[in-house]
């Protein structure tokens, strides 16, 4: 995060207002950032000469409000104003409707919400960082849905504002930041505080086998006060959700003479146009997480710091759905069966149930202030550890007669992060508005995964160890970036990161004659430096033209390396040779600004060479093998438009649009030749989202949701063309409506509606049906 502090006129802080005769470069990028100046127009505009609205304060711990990257940095800013078409449930509600922006959350609650910014698609999620009050949230260890952010670490209901930043550009991140970085802040109290909030949810979904409806309740709630310097806040998040079911099975084609005769199979095709006989689902998902969140600010002087501690409970499980039955109206979980002359084999493992404990601990400490009048200090510290992951698995479902307490529990070892930062910004280098950001960051990462055979699943028994695998990496780096403000019109900034990697204490287990045995993974180091350049001009007081270029290099996380395990329904093959991914990226942006918002229009190029791809093959009765295997190079061409406005045709009604053009290609792949020249997966053509909220009044808001995205593919050789199927990549046009309305005495109500259609679209997994949001909430202060 790049903020001049010399404040000349190019970069005005967000709390000044320019003068008559200045530029208004900083009025045009910060002007719909800035959350206290937003609320206090629009009460000022709604106001009818009586006595103002009470206006809430919102303060961000340790820094203003508005946009803090560097002004040639590609972003966006999100406050709580601009919140208010968009039906919440969870953190990734927040940002999806984001420019270049993708959120995989197939339900409220998913554990497996996934990122994709810009080049990178929603499974390349350790090219996306997110953090909260500088704490990570990007989950390095593991690749593809594994890898998701944690969302569920912060609560939605406890956020104050949202920065992205498009592109590694800036040296402050590391290569795994070649999509782009998420920065959520959150509100600290200033004075006592109360707030509640509740939700219900529920959606009708219809697809193959399962017609149904399912529902789910959020409650929230958080105590704030400030004693003298030391700020405090609690809050409990409880979130308890059911969901579709998300995956669909189909048999391998058996011709055996004593197959059962069978009716209720759905026959439906594939994602490769081929017709299959469906015979189940995973049933529904019922999730249940809670989280308990403590902040601790204080302050010393100039000096602040701010303790962060979040604990995560959270409890899934799913039971099966069978489709077909036999001549007596008894359900079929297993064997070989016929239904029309078409023969299957249903494995006796696919439909068996599974439920999955997890906790996590996540502990953060952010430090900053003033060494001298010119020399600014800021230190983040945090340690993350998953306390608990145990998955239970049933070797049959319990329904089947041939079911016996027999599965597989697969159990997280230890696991997690440690992550420290120490940072100096230079204020005065005795040139005019010329500024220096340095620091030191490393990260260490350990990721341990056992499965084992178990006689009882359900208690958890682990009689006897199936596989195992595990290892470490570790990213230690030095970053400086100067910018300078050379004269009123323009900005650059100059700035390079060196980084160094190690992987180490790698191994997987192999079966030797019905016995276990160990196998160590050889380790590797590698280093690399990214240098970086942005620059903006200011061409009039409306128009601003920048240009960003950076080198990144992605290195690859510990499952990419070390992962090698075989589950009922998982099969892993990890790579412990990959080569960091290296980036070239360069942004071309073009802004006119005017008041209360502006228009942007990006152009970024990506050029990426040994691509980490995690490729999958989905076989017939739904196993999944997995392999970690480079491609040489991927080139991604895309342009953004961008509309933020508030009062854009009508008073009071304030927009926010985005569309994003990519085209994006495998140039070389010298294991698979037949693939160059192919879309690379996960990457639809083009996407828009647009947020448009009305203000009936200063407490009563109405406001409609759009999302829209091309067909893509699933796979680098673009055999997946059926669409509107499980498995398919589909487009999707989605709609959504909501409204609120806030009483003098504290309480608010609201109700919305997404997906108002009732599309049933798929992204491999089935996106949700049209869900109906109710939700209540008090403040009191």
């Amino acid at each position: 995060m790049l903020t001049t502090h010399a404040q000349p006129t190019f970069a005005q802080p967000a709390s000044s207002q320019p003068t008559s005769g200045q530029p208004k470069f900083s009025k045009r990028l910060l002007g719909c950032a800035i959350a206290l100046v937003a609320v206090a127009s629009h009460g000022a505009m709604a106001q009818d000469g009586s006595a103002t609205a009470p206006v809430e304060e919102i303060l961000i711990w340790g820094s203003d409000a508005g946009q803090r990257s560097s002004m040639s940095h590609p972003a966006s800013v999100l406050t709580q104003d601009d919140l208010a078409s968009i039906n919440i449930a969870t953190t990734e509600d927040v940002v999806k409707y984001e420019p270049s922006l993708v959120i995989r959350r197939r339900f409220i609650g998913d554990s497996n919400g996934t990122i994709g910014i810009r080049g990178a698609n929603m499974f390349q999620t350790s090219r996306s960082m997110v953090f909260a009050d500088g704490v990570p949230l990007h989950y390095l260890l593991q690749s593809r849905w594994n890898g998701s952010p944690r969302w569920s670490m912060v609560s939605a209901s406890e956020i104050a504002q949202v920065e992205v930043l498009y592109g590694p550009f800036s040296a402050e991140y590391s290569g795994y930041s070649m999509g782009g970085v998420v920065l959520i802040e959150s509100a600290i109290p200033q004075q006592r505080e109360f707030h509640f909030d509740s939700s219900y949810y529920s959606q009708e979904f219809d697809a193959y086998g399962f017609d149904d409806r399912v529902n789910g309740y959020k409650t929230f709630f958080s105590f704030g006060d400030k004693i003298g310097d030391t700020s405090l806040y609690f809050s409990y998040n409880r979130l308890e959700n059911d969901s579709q079911p998300q995956t669909f099975y189909f048999g391998a084609n058996n011709s055996s003479p004593t197959a059962s005769n069978v009716t209720g199979g759905v026959i439906g095709n594939d994602q490769y146009g081929n017709s299959q006989l469906w015979f189940g689902d995973t049933g529904v998902v019922d999730t249940e997480t809670q989280n308990y969140k403590v902040k601790i600010g204080h302050d010393i002087g100039a000096w602040s710091g701010l303790l962060n501690i979040a604990y995560e409970d959270r409890a899934s499980g799913h039971q099966p759905n069978a489709y077909m039955r036999d001549s007596g109206g008894d359900l079929i979980w297993s064997g070989n069966v016929r239904q029309d002359g078409d023969g299957i084999s249903i494995p006796a493992g696919r439909l068996g149930v599974g439920e999955q404990e997890r906790d996590s601990l996540s502990l953060g400490l952010r430090v900053r202030g003033p060494l001298t009048d010119s020399i600014d200090l800021e230190s983040n510290f945090n340690q993350f550890a998953i306390v608990r992951d145990e998955s239970r698995d049933s070797l049959r479902n319990p329904a089947d007669p041939g079911f016996t307490p027999a599965g597989q529990v697969t159990d997280f070892g230890d696991t997690g992060w440690q992550s420290a930062e120490v940072k100096l910004t230079f204020n005065d280098l005795g040139v005019d508005n010329l500024g220096l950001v340095t620091g030191l960051r490393y990260d260490a990462y350990e990721l341990n995964i056992d499965v084992y055979d178990s006689n009882d699943y359900q208690s958890g028994d682990k009689d006897s160890l199936n596989s195992s695998s595990g290892g470490e990496t570790d990213v230690s780096a030095a970053f400086a970036e100067l910018s300078w403000l050379p004269t009123q019109q323009w900005a650059l900034t100059l700035g390079g990161r060196y980084e160094s990697f190690n992987s180490d204490s790698g191994y997987y287990t192999t079966s030797v004659g019905g016995a276990v045995q160990p196998v160590t993974v050889p380790g590797q180091s590698r280093s690399a430096f990214s240098p970086k350049f942005t620059a903006a001009y200011q061409a009039t007081d409306n128009w601003t033209l920048s240009y960003a270029v950076a080198e990144a290099y992605r290195f690859p996380i510990v499952e990419e390396l070390f992962s090698q395990y075989q589950a009922y329904n998982t099969i892993n093959q990890a790579n412990p040779s990959l080569k960091p991914e290296a980036g070239l990226h360069h942004n071309i942006g073009v802004e006119y600004g005017f008041d209360g918002g502006y228009i942007r229009v990006n152009a970024f190029q990506e050029s990426i060479d040994d691509v980490i791809e995690a490729q999958s093959e989905t076989l017939a009765g739904g196993v999944s093998v997995r392999t970690f295997i480079p491609i040489d190079q991927v080139d991604t061409l895309g342009a953004e438009f961008i509309v933020n406005a508030s009062d854009l045709w009508l008073d009071n009604l304030d927009v926010r649009f985005n569309t994003t053009f990519t085209d994006n290609e495998i140039v070389r792949n010298r294991v698979d030749p037949s693939i160059e020249g192919n879309v690379y997966p996960r990457l639809p053509e083009w996407r828009a989202n647009l947020l448009a909220t009305y203000h009936i009044s200063d407490d009563w808001n109405v406001g409609l949701n759009y999302q829209y995205a091309d067909t893509s593919f699933g796979r680098n050789d673009n055999r997946d063309t059926e669409q509107n199927v499980y498995g398919a990549q589909d487009g999707y046009s989605r709609v959504g409506i909501k409204t609120d309305y806030r009483f003098a005495n504290g309480f608010s109500v609201g109700a919305g509606v997404d997906n108002i259609g009732n599309d049933i679209d798929f992204v491999a997994h089935p996106w949700p049906g049209r869900t109906v949001y109710l939700n209540v909430s008090y403040d009191w202060q």
